[in-house]
């Protein structure tokens, strides 16, 4: 109301222009009202700006000469007054997550407003208040991770429940009580981060593309014509293999492609494919830690702390190079047994069979979609010197396979896993109502309690407590709630503002997705192929190998972390 009220102001000036020459200035002027302004920054606890809060001014005291505004992305407002006789001030701040502000101009700023002056109001901190929308969010996010724990419901479908619980509170429960409400759903959409969605559906379209000319198994034909049959030799390949993969593509995309092959050869050999699919599974793990897009984790990190593919490949490979080796002696020791009753067996029918099923069916668009492949993963490591966001370059990248195949738009476009994507879209929701509530706040404030300013404790902390919560919570969930967190030590310890937090985040969510069955989806997804032929993989079964495995290998990164950036 008070910028309609300056504009027409401006305006009527404009208009009494040739009136003002003809009079003099100070006659037309001596009646208008002087506009002033008072502005300010609302902050919280960690000094995040406060979205969306209600500012009232108040002059002499009158409701008739009250102001209003909210707050912006950066918690800033601006407040414009006319300036008459003003003897008092008041500033009064309303959240739905916070207690009530109230602030009191003294009698030097109502001297500067007198004489025109704008003035500016030092930072305001809020203080947070646990109301019941706090208890709705936080009971709605445990609930949807112990369904994804107990596989009860399909991953998308619980978090599309929460964030339909979650709204649906807010918008018709709020009528009942102010407390009660979390956010509206405008909000929850600035939650959803669109960078992570449009990264990975660019990347699901691309690899999608390639996956279907035949090339993976091709991969796997040479893998065993250089073994030799020897089974060592053959695991430690096909870890190396699916290590890379998983780095250059994503792990989930990696273990639908090498699992069916490793069954297939597993069988054919006489060997327990379990011995071959769970060491798969764990260097998968591990290798899409080297790069940004290898794991749906580093992809949140990366788009949250603005980290590119460079920074990944720099300062992450060369310990992922190390867990990497530490890992497969790990997996030959474990498998020693199985490895050594079938070693030496060259089977010239599981030969044919391979070189049968690996034949490039679509060479064109192999050669095509991999030139565009290959153009991407040069795109993604000069987009720091061009100053393009990952997202953009699989946009490009995607549309890039589309023009230069030709091939059916909509058979392509079925290779995207919209359920993954609907459950980031969820997800980010869920992970948004209990940042809204003040959940976050309250982990963060008490990590940072724990580790006061001490960075190789919140690094400790940070590895190792991420890891062993993969036990119970699936990385992805736990990585997104965590980011706050993260952000908040990276701001107020000293020495970490290297990002080396985001990076102990990026390294313990994968190393300690080997844990459990359900610490990573690339696990649930081969742990269900191996169920449907025949050779499931129990929860307890995994942890006995996977445990161990995750312990080894946090050690091994925990002390690369550290030399690395300390």
């Amino acid at each position: 109301m008070t910028k309609i009220i300056f504009y027409k102001l401006r305006w009527f000036g404009v208009l009494l222009l040739p009136i003002v020459t003809m009079f003099g200035y100070q006659s037309v002027f001596a009646s208008s009202a002087t506009i002033t302004s008072v502005s300010g920054r609302i902050i919280d606890s960690q000094g995040l700006p406060v979205k969306e809060a209600e500012v009232y001014l108040i002059v002499n005291g009158s409701e008739e000469s009250e102001y209003a505004t909210s707050t912006n992305h950066d918690g800033v407002f601006l407040l414009d007054f006319p300036v008459e006789s003003v003897f008092s001030l008041d500033i009064e701040i309303i959240h739905p997550h916070y207690k009530i502000y109230h602030w009191n101009a003294n009698q030097e700023d109502i001297r500067f407003i007198e004489g025109g002056a704008a003035i500016r109001v030092p930072d305001i901190q809020l203080e947070r208040k646990l109301t019941a929308g706090f208890w709705v969010a936080t009971l709605v996010f445990a609930s949807v991770l112990i369904l994804i724990m107990t596989e009860r419901l399909h991953t998308t479908a619980a978090a599309l429940l929460g964030a339909a619980i979650i709204l649906t509170i807010s918008m018709i429960g709020s009528a009942l009580g102010a407390d009660i409400y979390i956010f509206n759903f405008e909000q929850a959409i600035n939650y959803v981060d669109f960078e992570v969605i449009f990264l990975v559906l660019g990347m699901m379209i691309i690899v999608g593309t390639i996956e279907r000319t035949g090339i993976f198994q091709w991969t796997a034909y040479q893998a065993y014509r250089i073994s030799r049959g020897r089974i060592w030799l053959l695991a430690v390949i096909l870890m190396l293999l699916t290590s890379i993969a998983s780095a250059l593509l994503d792990n989930v995309t990696t273990m639908l492609l090498m699992t069916p092959i490793t069954l297939q050869i597993a069988l054919t050999l006489g060997v327990n494919p379990l011995a071959l699919i769970i060491p798969e599974m764990l260097a998968s793990n591990v290798g899409g830690i080297a790069t940004l897009i290898g794991t749906p984790n580093n992809i949140l990190i990366g788009s949250y702390a603005g980290l590119g593919f460079n920074d990944f490949l720099r300062d992450l490979t060369p310990g992922v190079l190390l867990v990497q080796v530490t890992l497969t002696l790990y997996v030959l020791y474990i498998f020693r047994k199985e490895y050594k009753s079938t070693d030496q067996i060259d089977s010239d029918i599981l030969l044919a069979r391979l070189k049968e099923n690996a034949q490039i069916t679509q060479p064109d668009v192999l050669k095509k979609a991999g030139a565009v492949f290959v153009a991407t993963l040069l795109l993604f490591i000069l987009g720091d010197q061009l100053h393009m966001v990952p997202a953009v370059t699989a946009m490009i990248g995607a549309a890039g396979t589309l023009l230069v195949v030709r091939a059916d738009t909509d058979e392509i476009l079925k290779v995207v896993d919209w359920n993954t994507l609907l459950f980031f879209i969820a997800l980010f929701m869920i992970v948004g109502a209990i940042q809204e509530v003040g959940l976050i706040s309250l982990i963060a404030s008490g990590v940072h309690y724990l580790v006061a300013d001490n960075l190789s404790a919140a690094i400790l902390v940070t590895i190792w407590g991420t890891g062993m919560l993969c036990l119970l919570i699936p990385t992805i969930p736990l990585t997104a709630a965590l980011l706050p967190v993260i952000g908040f030590l990276t701001r107020s310890i000293p020495g970490a503002s290297n990002n080396v937090l985001y990076y102990s985040l990026s390294m313990g969510s994968a190393l300690g997705a080997n844990n459990s069955l359900i610490g990573a989806t690339n696990n649930m997804v081969t742990a269900g192929i191996a169920q449907r032929a025949g050779y499931p993989i129990s929860f307890k079964a995994f942890i006995k190998i996977g445990f161990p495995a995750a312990l080894l290998t946090l050690a091994v990164g925990t002390i690369y972390i550290l030399i690395r950036f300390l």
